[in-house]
């Protein structure tokens, strides 16, 4: 029988929609290539909506119409064929199948598709759609479904949540909201309380509303309705219980879309048994976590080791788990949205003992750590390191599960020392020191893990430059080091005591300290912490003028790094050597090592070695009269010394702070206190990889302008409307913003932008900004 004239069935937006270009560019394209397109994300995410936008967007590429056909409500699988020829308004009266009457009807039609909410008939909506793109050339389809429809024609377009705004970015007065979750709050907020608007005053709370919520808009949307009878400071207090506070939808929404519960709980419902226990066993990791962690602690009791594989991959399908590609990581990672992780914890809670599972996740870290700690010094270091970094936040849970749970802080106390190398090769001073302070806190027996414990955070007080805490954990841990017999510690807090006398002025005792340090540690044949120890002995005797015992002991650093791979103390033994060189006047030589020194500590993320070197190769910078270079490292520096806390340094030591000054007389000499301060204060604005690219030579500074010149103005470098878009920039606005206020188009103010920042020699927004407003300073002092 003959179909109904019309041309399509897409519901008209009852709602506004916000954004998501990104992913609607790649569907189009995608349907441009592919017959069967499947849109697959967590309940909530807006799969729905995605694919109804996306087809209005094509409507007229299809001379037959695009067709939604709703399948949410539809609990009957064998209705499925006839819920299309409904939908597509076929009505044939003969005693054939349904599929074949679409099928025929459909040959020679140019129609898309569209199937939502796939994934309780997804079996039934592969084989349908095989047989429809076989019957039917001039067909296109686009599914939605919380798991792909697996078969060979299929192509998959994960749909992710939207992208999560910074809380700690203020919004700039004037600016309009460019974060789409917090946009999408503030449009379904409005209706319920008329005059909301996002303000320097909410935005903070409105963003880590949105980021409690994963950024999943059916969650956002639920939450903003709470705005008729609470403040956003409420709204966000009350999100730790979810499940119970986020409900409403309006009654023409589905049942299962009226609460936040409902939706998980549909989700829950479409695992299998072995899946379901796995989502909430896996509940107990933070962050992500990899294949190995997951057998590790979530087999057992009826999952066996050798299922995990497969029921994690089933979980990444039905998109609970979400799968992780990392940067210079071989191994895939896995996590949970917090909303998904809040579920399974309370299913946990009420199905298994919860607390053996989390032992059996701190046992999981603590041999992680352990291993990471006895391959430490070799040719893995960098590996290790990404090993760990990857792993913290998970560490840091088992940390938390150790000191907040009774008999387990022993643990706790040796799983915070074991991570020795990881505090100070990675700059993790300030956190090592937090956990190695509520352990010692917490377990006070006089054990070797508190002797380690009091040395390793001795050592962290060192870098933080807290001398008085530093000097009483020294002596402490070597008291309890000789009383426990224990060598190898007892010359760790030898080493402090000395880098204590150092800091105090006394640099006789130090060395002597140091030396002694540095014996006791080769006749224990402990390499990493003999490392160190003569990278600071070495630092010692170049302070005290001992330059031959200086260069000894860096060569000796150096030759044993090179022989085990070791990288990151060779860090620090090339920035000694720099540091000779640069004194003895070999400063093409002092370039060069303090240069590779400054490629170690960036991979390992040490600020520490980062900050100390790049500080260096100012003053190299300085002697060789590049100082409009050297004025840049030395603002460069200023920040870096300033994440870690080291100002006091260039304050109080005369090792650092007699040739920072003099690095820094020479600059403004040359300079004049106008552009070298120009020059310093862009330095202090580059972000960390910034500043190191900057200090390799990897990007050129941005040149100073001589004193007796004249500071060039906006006037005669960039055009009028160069200035106009310079002004806007400022101001705060986007290029699309700009487009709009100039009335020209995105691409045209994009090529501004462009032009500008490359007249003037920057590299960012911000360094335009602060120059606009340098110049209106001038030009109204």
């Amino acid at each position: 029988m003959k179909p109904s004239h019309r041309r399509g069935n897409l519901p008209a937006e009852a709602t506004s929609f916000v954004d998501r270009r990104k992913e609607i560019s790649t569907a189009r394209q995608a349907l441009s290539t592919t017959r069967l397109l499947t849109l697959t994300g967590v309940g909530g995410v807006g799969k729905t909506r995605l694919a109804v936008r996306v087809a209005a967007g094509l409507q007229r590429a299809f001379t037959d119409g695009v067709w939604l056909v709703q399948l949410a409500a539809l609990q009957d699988h064998t209705l499925l064929d006839q819920t299309v020829a409904d939908t597509i308004g076929l009505r044939d009266r003969s005693a054939r199948p349904p599929r074949e009457a679409v099928a025929d009807h459909l040959h020679d039609k140019q129609l898309l598709l569209v199937l939502d909410n796939c994934e309780h008939l997804a079996d039934r909506c592969a084989e349908l759609s095989v047989d429809l793109l076989v019957a039917a050339p001039g067909l296109r389809i686009l599914a939605t479904s919380r798991h792909a429809l697996g078969i060979s024609a299929e192509h998959v377009l994960t749909v992710p949540p939207l992208p999560l705004p910074d809380p700690e970015s203020p919004l700039q007065p004037g600016k309009l909201v460019s974060n789409e979750a917090i946009r999408l709050f503030a449009e379904r907020a409005a209706p319920v309380r008329p005059g909301f608007t996002v303000d320097a005053r909410n935005h903070a709370t409105l963003a880590r509303i949105c980021h409690r919520l994963d950024g999943l808009p059916l969650a956002i949307e639920l939450a903003a309705t709470w705005l008729r009878v609470l403040s956003p400071e409420q709204v966000l207090r009350r999100l730790d219980n979810r499940f119970q506070f986020l409900r409403g939808g309006g009654r023409a929404v589905l049942p299962r879309h009226q609460t936040l519960r409902a939706v998980v709980d549909w989700s829950h419902e479409l695992c299998s048994p072995p899946e379901q226990i796995l989502w909430a066993r896996v509940s107990v990791f933070a962050g992500s976590f990899d294949l190995d962690a997951a057998e590790a602690v979530c087999a057992g009791d009826g999952i066996d080791v050798h299922q995990v594989l497969d029921l994690v991959a089933g979980l990444v399908d039905k998109s609970i788990l979400i799968r992780e590609d990392r940067e210079h990581s071989p191994q895939a990672r896995y996590r949970l949205l917090d909303t998904i992780r809040h579920y399974g914890l309370q299913r946990l809670r009420t199905t298994e003992d919860e607390m053996a599972l989390r032992r059996r996740h701190r046992d999981h870290y603590l041999k992680l750590a352990e291993r990471a700690e006895a391959r430490w010094f070799g040719p893995d270091q960098l590996e290790i390191a990404t090993r760990i970094r990857s792993e913290h936040a998970n560490l840091r849970l088992a940390l938390e599960f150790c000191l907040s749970t009774p008999g387990e802080s022993r643990t706790g106390l040796r799983l915070a020392g074991v991570l020795h190398f990881y505090w100070l090769s990675c700059g993790l001073s300030a956190e090592g020191r937090h956990w190695l302070d509520r352990a010692l806190s917490l377990d006070t027996e006089p054990t070797a893990e508190r002797a380690a414990a009091l040395a390793v955070n001795a050592h962290l007080a060192v870098t933080q430059g807290d001398i008085a805490g530093m000097a009483s954990m020294a002596r402490q841990s070597r008291d309890l080091a000789e009383q426990l017999g224990d060598e190898a510690t007892s010359a760790y807090a030898t080493a402090n005591l000395a880098a204590a006398a150092w800091q105090q002025g006394d640099p006789e005792r130090a060395r002597a300290l140091f030396e002694d340090a540095l014996a006791r540690f080769e006749a224990t044949g402990e390499l990493t912490t003999t490392l160190i120890i003569a990278c600071n002995t070495s630092t010692m005797a170049l302070h005290s003028d001992d330059l031959a015992r200086a260069t000894e002991l860096c060569r000796r650093s150096l030759e044993l790094c090179e022989r085990h791979g070791e990288k990151w103390a060779r860090a620090y033994a090339l920035h000694v050597l720099a540091n000779i060189e640069w004194q003895h006047g070999e400063l093409a030589r002092a370039s060069t090592h303090a240069k590779d020194s400054l490629r170690f500590s960036h991979a390992f993320n040490d600020t520490i070695g980062t900050a100390v070197t790049v500080e260096l190769l100012a003053w190299v910078a300085g002697v060789v009269r590049e100082t409009d270079r050297a004025a840049v490292l030395l603002g460069a520096a200023h920040r870096l010394w300033a994440l870690v806390g080291g100002e006091s340094l260039l304050q109080t030591s005369p090792h650092w702070n007699v040739p920072h000054q003099a690095c820094e007389q020479r600059a403004r000499q040359a300079l004049g206190d106008r552009a070298f301060q120009a020059a310093f204060d862009r330095g202090a604005g580059f972000d960390l990889d910034h500043a190191v690219a900057c200090a390799l030579g990897e990007e050129e500074p941005i040149p100073a302008t001589p004193a007796d010149a004249a500071t060039t103005d906006a006037d005669t470098q960039l055009t009028r409307r160069e200035r106009q878009v310079a002004e806007l920039v400022a101001q705060g606005l986007t290029n699309k913003e700009i487009a709009a206020r100039l009335v020209i188009a995105q691409r045209t103010a994009e090529g501004h932008v462009a032009r500008i920042l490359t007249k003037l020699g920057f590299f960012t927004r911000t360094q335009l900004s602060a120059w606009v407003h340098q110049q209106e300073n001038q030009r109204n002092p």
